[in-house]
């Protein structure tokens, strides 16, 4: 059997990588191992590894966020990381790393495997996120990785681009896909009872995270997001918070002192969970923030983004998505946008570029039918030569 060992940092992660740690468990073929970290570990971002426990048996926890979110303080973090990972993969002894995108927990495990020579398996590489430091450290970890299964055939051949060769580069599609299609959602009552909070006759979703590109704008930007929401009509709003990164902590304060001065509209969240945050979809207008969810996973409700400032951009994105700038009058020009007819009635016909099929599936077939004895040695792909 080969031990397949997933690692997983944030709630957002694991809920993407849901079904695939649900696959790997059930397979004859593979041993699952699960390694969980980051904001799991937290309390100030939920503990959410107990939601994992529920239903996974988790091999290693590896604690490794200080109570600080400044750039000194996530370097720390990722210094601890790798130590803690070094000595997971010595015990646990895995075949493959399976690493999710582009966080800078996922860096360190990255690089502790490539020391032990543990091959990589990259999930969600070749994606561009101008605006975030996860734009380089995306494309590094796909130079430490072996197998690569990427979104769409453009970060495909991005990945190629970066001297992959190309039998070893997958287009699975987007794994947040899958959850639309796999999980139970709830209905409006049972959304409404689960959130103890009624919906208006409008209701956006808001999940905005800092630009870690940028040197403290997320306090600016925030606000700039809050005074324009604060101005729309018969809206509720639902607030997830921010992660880990730098400044998370200056919004997730701002939202909190925000909510307790409109309670009557307003309810924020540190982890909504995978099912209760793809219900909450169902019965929106909008997400509206700088998430990936609202490119990757909001188009599949045929809702609208409001997408704010640079943190996505690069990505392919629907024709859902609006673009604006972190200001009060671009965001409510949005607003316009997305309540009018012709966008409506564009919403309709929406289709997400990130696949419709079930990605897990096709990940775990080809990791049971590759050969891991000899892909550590890795050659340069040259697009040129082979011209």
């Amino acid at each position: 059997m080969k031990k397949v060992c997933v690692v997983t940092g944030t709630r957002a992660e694991y809920g993407l990588l849901y079904w695939l740690i649900k696959g790997i468990e059930a397979d004859k073929e593979l041993e699952l191992q699960l390694i969980v970290t980051g904001m799991h570990l937290s309390p100030e971002f939920g503990l959410t590894y107990k939601e994992i426990e529920k239903e996974f048996k988790i091999d290693k926890k590896i604690e490794m966020l200080l109570s600080s979110d400044t750039s000194i303080g996530i370097s720390k973090s990722m210094g601890l990381a790798q130590i803690s990972f070094a000595e997971a993969y010595e015990e646990l002894k895995p075949d493959l790393i399976v690493l999710l995108g582009d966080r800078y927990e996922i860096f360190s495990a990255a690089s502790a495997a490539m020391i032990a020579k543990v091959p990589i398996a990259h999930l969600h590489g070749g994606e561009a996120t101008e605006g975030l430091i996860d734009e380089p450290i995306r494309h590094s970890i796909t130079k430490m990785s072996h197998l690569h299964f990427t979104a769409t055939n453009e970060y495909r051949n991005r990945v190629i681009q970066l001297g992959e060769t190309p039998d070893r580069v997958f287009n699975v599609g987007g794994l947040g896909i899958e959850n639309i299609k796999r999980l139970k959602l709830l209905s409006k009552d049972e959304f409404e009872k689960s959130i103890d909070f009624k919906l208006n006759k409008k209701n956006i979703l808001v999940t905005f995270h800092p630009v870690t590109l940028e040197n403290s704008t997320a306090k600016e930007q925030f606000q700039e997001l809050l005074d324009a929401i604060d101005s729309l009509e018969n809206t509720n709003i639902i607030f997830t918070k921010a992660n880990s990164d730098t400044d998370g902590r200056v919004i997730n304060q701002m939202i909190d002192e925000y909510v307790v001065k409109n309670s009557y509209k307003a309810i924020a969240f540190t982890s909504l969970g995978q099912q209760r945050y793809l219900s909450a979809l169902q019965f929106m207008d909008c997400v509206v923030g700088n998430s990936s969810s609202g490119l990757a996973e909001a188009p599949s409700f045929k809702i609208g983004t409001i997408n704010i400032g640079d943190r996505q951009k690069g990505r392919i994105k629907a024709d859902s998505v609006i673009d604006c700038l972190p200001q009060k009058n671009e965001i409510l020009k949005a607003c316009q946008i997305l309540y009018s007819i012709n966008f409506q009635s564009l919403l309709q016909k929406v289709q997400n570029p990130y696949g419709t099929d079930l990605a897990s599936k096709k990940i775990i077939d080809i990791i049971k039918t590759t050969d891991l004895s000899n892909v550590i040695k890795k050659t340069f792909y040259d697009l040129e030569v082979k011209k």
